[in-house]
């Protein structure tokens, strides 16, 4: 049990790791794409531009908060 535990605090840390916002816009961003994809819309280029937005706020976010 202590190893499913540990494997189980690993994956938490290491998907949700600092910042939760990211996780769940990333998780978002998944089910908007799968939503799309499925209607039959061409949505390959979605998920770079979610990442690519949400790393910019984030890193923003750190330098304002450092000063």
């Amino acid at each position: 049990m202590k190893r499913v535990m540990a494997l189980l605090r690993f994956l938490w840390d290491f998907v949700i790791g600092d910042d939760w916002r990211i996780a769940a816009g990333v998780a978002v961003a998944l089910l908007v794409t799968l939503l799309l994809a499925n209607s039959g819309a061409t949505v390959w280029w979605l998920l770079p531009v979610v990442v690519l937005v949400m790393l910019s706020v984030s890193v923003w976010g750190v330098a304002r908060k450092r000063g």
